[in-house]
C-alpha cells in the first residue's frame, strides 16, 4: 500500500518548521550544539496528517559527529516546540523528533555501484 501525498497544510505547516529550526540552529542559539565542530543542515521536515507529529531530517558536515548532534537536538526539542508555537497561529504545535537524514549515504552508495568497472560493462 503507497503513501498518500502530503496536504497542502501539511507541507506549509513543515516548510515553516523547518524555517524556524534552522534559523536557531545558524544563529547559533542552541546551547545543546555548543562546543560541537560541524555544520547542521535541515534537510527535510514531514509533519503528520493530524499536525500532531513532526519528523526533521538533517545532516552534518562532519559523520563523525552525527550522534552528539542528534542527542543536542533531540534535547532542545521542547525549545524548538515552544519556539514554533511562538511564531506560528497553530492551534496544536506538533511534537518534534529529529533523525539522521540517511538519503545521501544511499546517493552515494549507488553513484559507486554505477561507477563500478563489473556494472559499467553491463551497461554498455
Amino acid at each position: 500500500m503507497s503513501e498518500k501525498e502530503p496536504s497542502q497544510r501539511q507541507l506549509r505547516v513543515a516548510q515553516e518548521i523547518k524555517k524556524i529550526i534552522a534559523q536557531f540552529i545558524d544563529r547559533g542559539e542552541v546551547r545543546n550544539l555548543d562546543g560541537i565542530a560541524t555544520l547542521v543542515t535541515i534537510t527535510k521536515v514531514t509533519v503528520s496528517p493530524d499536525l500532531k507529529y513532526c519528523t526533521v531530517y538533517f545532516i552534518t558536515s562532519n559523520g563523525d559527529y552525527l550522534q552528539e548532534v542528534l542527542g543536542g537536538l533531540q534535547l532542545a526539542a521542547n525549545y524548538f516546540r515552544k519556539q514554533v508555537a511562538n511564531k506560528t497561529a497553530l492551534r496544536y504545535v506538533p511534537e518534534i523528533n529529529f533523525r539522521v537524514d540517511k538519503s545521501f549515504e544511499e546517493v552515494d552508495r549507488i553513484e559507486k555501484l554505477l561507477h563500478d568497472p563489473h556494472v559499467a560493462q553491463d551497461l554498455k
